[in-house]
Formats: structure tokens, sequence, C-alpha cells
């Protein structure tokens, strides 16, 4: 990040843009992202950056950009963490329904940790449906396939999974981060998430 105050000298302005944008984001969720504060802190006029970006939702959604790709790598680690597991070992079925709980453990606790880009990422200002296009939704298609190959759920009851198991892991990280739940131990978290999950794999 270029640090606040500091001039802009050459390079990819746009780039420097949303990387400060989202540092923004992460410390103070969708509200810290304005066009003139970014440009500010990069050292640019708020003219230069109106060249990159007509607007701020267009920043916005630049930011909300990296922190799918920041969701989507913890998820990746978290499967490749879930594959290493020797329980799993010969047992698909394990292996498979393993992954997607190591899924939904990880899309909660990026929530926890980086609420700001979690706000901003679902925040009303961006394009409508954008979140089910990016790489966190398709890795969670792919963890549902495999409990079809793996013979857990049948090729019936496979279409829509998606919306029922990102709403189950969504709404409780709203619940944590805005709701009823925010005010709730590490441990009371934890045992509500695991039994969340203990529901939402008993009910696929």
């Amino acid at each position: 990040m270029t640090p606040a105050g500091s001039p802009y000298h050459h390079g990819d302005l746009r780039a420097a843009l949303v990387q400060t944008a989202t540092e923004l984001a992460r410390t103070d969720g969708p509200d810290g992202v304005v066009l003139r504060e970014t440009a500010r802190r990069v050292g640019v006029s708020h003219n230069a950056a109106y060249r990159h970006f007509a607007d701020r939702t267009e920043l916005m959604t630049a930011v909300a950009s990296n922190a799918f790709a920041e969701l989507a790598a913890a998820m990746r680690a978290a499967l490749a963490k879930e594959g290493r597991k020797r329980s799993h070992r010969g047992d698909p079925a394990a292996r498979a329904r393993g992954r997607l709980r190591a899924l939904g453990q990880t899309y909660v606790d990026f929530a926890v940790a980086e609420p700001g880009l979690f706000r901003l990422a679902f925040h009303e200002e961006l394009t409508e449906g954008e979140p089910a296009d990016t790489e966190p939704f398709a890795l969670l298609g792919e963890a549902l396939d495999d409990l079809v190959a793996a013979e857990v759920i049948t090729p019936e009851e496979r279409p829509g999974a998606e919306m029922m198991c990102w709403s189950a892991v969504h709404g409780f990280a709203v619940l944590v981060l805005d709701g009823p739940l925010r005010g709730v131990s590490a441990k009371e978290r934890s045992a509500a998430l695991s039994a969340m999950l203990d529901a939402l794999d008993h009910g696929l």
C-alpha cells in the first residue's frame, strides 16, 4: 500500500488506487472507500482517480474482487489442509463432507477476521448477483460435485444446493458481525458454528 500522503510517482495507478481502497475497506468497511480519500492517500488528484473509476461504485466493485480473491485463497488453503487428513484416506464420502465443512468454516472465519472486506463484498451498492460469479462460489460448487461423486447426495439432490449452503453460512456470518451473535465469545461462536455445520451436513 502507498503510505498516506506520500506522492505517487509511476507505475500502475489503477492498481495503486485499488490496493489503497482495499486497505481502507479493511479498516473502515464500505464507508471507508471514497474516491477522493483514496486518491489523497495515493498522492494524486481526485481527477486522476476519476480517469480510472467513473464513481465510487466502480472502485468498490474492484475492492470486492480483491475481497473475494482473499476469501478464495483462504478456502483453497483450507481444502488443501483437509485433503492431507489421514482420516479421509480411502473414504471418499468423509473427504467430500470434510471439504464442504472446511469451506463453511473458512467463510465464517474470514468474515470474523476481515469484517470490513466482508461487508464491502456484499454491499448493496454493488452489482446484484455478482458474488455468484466468484471463485468462492465456484469452489462451493466443486465441493458439492464431490459429494455427488462420493454418493453422499444424489444427482437429483444436487441442483440448488449452493444456495442452501451459501445462505446458511452467510446468514451465520452476518449474525456474528451485525446480529445477536456479535457479543458471544469465540468458544461459543465456534460451538454454534459447529452445530450449524452439523445440521447442514445432515440436511444434505
